[in-house]
């Protein structure tokens, strides 16, 4: 018996390895990204180890230039996440800025209750992927 090439529904083994070599490589993106984003948020909650701002200006832009790769996989929601995570956690640390010229201890709050929110999105984000799920996105 030999397969029907002309279905479309029914994939050769060549698409099939195909198919995995990109979900590997978008794998691969996503944990080297993931990380990056880890040592970030890890050290925005250390005293003093704010030192990641290039490793996350690097991951930003892996994101942004692999993003389209990924279009139609499941690692789409993935790269959405931490993309909007880094913008999100962006726009709250330039908003209580103020807080740290007006009063220190309300800025060291702020911004370390936002490292934690970027902590908790990085880590489940993290968790997700490597179970191969896609991101929920509630409203």
């Amino acid at each position: 018996m030999t397969q029907d090439y002309s279905n479309p529904t029914r994939p050769d083994s060549t698409q099939d390895q195909a198919t995995l070599q990109k979900l590997q490589s978008l794998n691969t993106v996503g944990t080297i990204s993931y990380i990056l984003h880890l040592i970030v948020a890890v050290g925005a909650l250390i005293p003093g180890g704010q030192f990641g701002t290039v490793l996350l200006i690097v991951a930003l832009v892996i994101d942004l230039v692999k993003r389209s790769e990924a279009e139609g996989t499941w690692h789409a929601s993935h790269f959405r996440w931490r993309i909007r995570t880094v913008v999100i956690a962006a726009l709250l640390y330039a908003v209580t800025v103020p807080l740290w010229f007006l009063f220190i201890l309300p800025g060291w709050i702020a911004w370390a209750l936002i490292s934690i929110w970027f902590l908790y999105r990085i880590v489940s984000g993290m968790v997700r992927m490597n179970k191969g799920l896609a991101m929920e996105f509630a409203a």
